[in-house]
This record gives C-alpha cells, sequence and structure tokens, in this order.
C-alpha cells in the first residue's frame, strides 16, 4: 500500500473520529440544556403549587378563625340566655310570693 494512502486513511480516521466526538459533545449540551429548561419548568410549578398551598392554608385559617368566633359568640349568647332565664324564674317566683291571691 502506498504510504500516501496509509496517511490519507489515518487522517480520514482522525476527521471522522473528531467528527463523531463533536456530534457526542452537542447532543450532551443539547439534552443538557433540554434538562435545564425541564428543571426551570418544574421549579416554575413548584412555586406555583406553593403559592396555591399558601393560599389555601390562609384561607383554612381564616375559616377555623371565624368557626371559633362563632362559637365563642354561641357560648357567650347560651350564658346570657340562661341568666336571662334564671332571672326569670326568679321574678316568677318573687311574684308568687308577693301575690296575695296565691
Amino acid at each position: 500500500m502506498d504510504a500516501g494512502v496509509i496517511v490519507a486513511i489515518a487522517i480520514g480516521a482522525i476527521v471522522l473520529i473528531a467528527l463523531v466526538a463533536f456530534l457526542a459533545k452537542r447532543g450532551r449540551e443539547q439534552r443538557r440544556d433540554t434538562k435545564r429548561v425541564e428543571a426551570h419548568e418544574t421549579r416554575r410549578e413548584a412555586q406555583v403549587r406553593g403559592a396555591r398551598a399558601d393560599k389555601a392554608e390562609a384561607y383554612a385559617e381564616e375559616r377555623a378563625a371565624r368557626a371559633k368566633r362563632e362559637q365563642a359568640e354561641a357560648s357567650e349568647a347560651a350564658a346570657v340566655a340562661d341568666r336571662e332565664r334564671r332571672a326569670a324564674g326568679e321574678r316568677h317566683e318573687y311574684a308568687d310570693n308577693v301575690d296575695p291571691d296565691r
């Protein structure tokens, strides 16, 4: 085989190896870029979901506070009703004691 053919084959092989290495590197970079975009979108989605969770939690806390306040108001109203019922009973008893026809 002629020395020029051997040199040409060696140069061709080196060029082919360099081309394969270049294409492999480019493919890795594209996959890396794709994964970066995917990670960014995933973080953004997580941020939105976190904000929704915060909003839902605040709404739940607000409803719980409202329920607690309403329970306290109901307890207070029951206490007032009980006092009024006792006062009414005392007044009936007093009226029965004072009434000369009884």
